[in-house]
């Protein structure tokens, strides 16, 4: 099982790495590898969140995330993905971006640095929403019950979480506008990206998240239609065909995960430029990470392991809550790629740690109902 669900990410991993030794030698290797290690371990709450997703999708579907879906993560967010962000940012041709990736690593590093404003605003504000739409929906399973059940309250009022993430957003515009002002920087003309860059990512939630949340909700009523006719057509002793469910709902579901796989991969492609500003050496240990992180999503699906530790969810939501907080202050104040990565590993451990209790306490719950029904079934033999 293992071998057949990491298999691809091994074959990736081994060729990336030779890769690595022929293009720059034994330090390259060593960069490469460190960029993966970097890369998984900032985006396990990610693999957790895209497994919750994914476990909708049939195996077609997640099929294709596996394959179309990771050249989209790899070569898209990886590679494609900063070197954009240069051009559009310096007013520069793709081409000449590339060269200046390629040629002039210094020059591309600190056009990337700059536009972080912008990238964090938008990756921030993305994932706060799904942080806000998890806390405020009242959950029959809840981790902190203390905090969970008054946020679900609040979660009946309308807009309730576009209001709050619009006036975080205002606040970080505000902050690095008056911060940028005082200390007299070149960044101050900037505040207004950062707010336009946030709303575009608040946008780009609900459009995305909508439509995905519209065809599934037709999917499911489709479904729930095709049950009730089976039924029927038992009861009566006649065939029915199947009803056609179209895959709008996938689509836009795997569109969801793909506008979410981007905004976690923010940080890790910001976060490599600690390592190296070599965009090849960057897209080989990026690209091997997000592999394994691909890989463990489904892992994780095919597993039945959210169904079996429930509280992981909420641990991967609220990593996904820090994160966001995170991006956004690192518009204004730097903030080490290992706070950001311990953070996530932390609540994604002690929420599975919570898991685990809780399944010891039903199953010894269980045992003592059982041996307090045997003496009765005993008795009445």
């Amino acid at each position: 099982m293992v071998l057949k669900t990491f298999g691809w990410s091994f074959a990736v991993t081994a060729l990336g790495l030779v890769a690595a030794v022929l293009y720059g030698g034994w330090t390259a290797f060593g960069v490469v590898a460190i960029l993966s290690v970097l890369e998984i371990s900032l985006s396990f709450d990610n693999a957790v969140v895209n497994a919750g997703i994914l476990k909708k999708m049939n195996a077609f579907w997640q099929k294709i995330f596996l394959t179309i879906g990771i050249l989209i993560a790899v070569f898209g967010m990886r590679l494609v993905f900063p070197v954009v962000i240069v051009a559009v940012s310096a007013n520069l041709g793709l081409i000449e971006a590339v060269d200046l990736a390629l040629n002039d690593k210094d020059k591309y590093q600190q056009l990337v640095t700059d536009a972080h404003p912008s990238i964090a605003a938008f990756g921030g504000m993305f994932l706060l929403m799904i942080f806000l739409d998890f806390v405020f929906e009242d959950r029959e399973i809840k981790w902190l019950g203390w905090l969970e059940r008054p946020l679900a309250k609040l979660g009946k009022v309308d807009m309730l979480s576009v209001c709050i993430a619009l006036v975080i957003l205002l606040i970080s515009s505000m902050t690095f506008a008056k911060n940028a002002h005082q200390h007299g920087g070149g960044h101050a003309d900037k505040a207004e990206t950062v707010l336009l860059s946030g709303v575009a990512g608040l946008i780009t939630y609900l459009i995305v998240g909508g439509l995905s949340g519209f065809f599934e909700g037709r999917l499911e009523a489709e479904e729930e239609r095709e049950h009730e006719a089976e039924e029927n057509a038992r009861r009566s002793g006649k065939k029915v065909s199947a009803v056609a469910i179209g895959g709008k709902a996938a689509f836009f579901m795997f569109l969801y995960l793909e506008v979410l796989d981007a905004s976690f991969s923010f940080d890790g492609v910001i976060g490599a430029f600690a390592i190296t500003n070599d965009i090849v050496l960057m897209a080989l240990g990026l690209g091997i990470g997000a592999m394994y992180v691909r890989s463990l999503t489904v892992y994780l699906v095919r597993q039945g392991t959210l169904d079996e530790y429930v509280y992981l969810e909420h641990g991967a939501h609220y990593a996904i809550g820090a994160l966001s907080i995170i991006l956004l202050i690192t518009i204004q104040y730097e903030i080490h790629e290992l706070i950001t990565g311990f953070i996530g590993v932390a609540l994604i451990g002690w929420s599975f740690w919570s898991s685990v209790r809780r399944n010891r306490a039903l199953a010894a719950e269980e045992q003592a109902l059982g041996e307090k029904a045997e003496p009765h079934s005993g008795a009445g033999v």
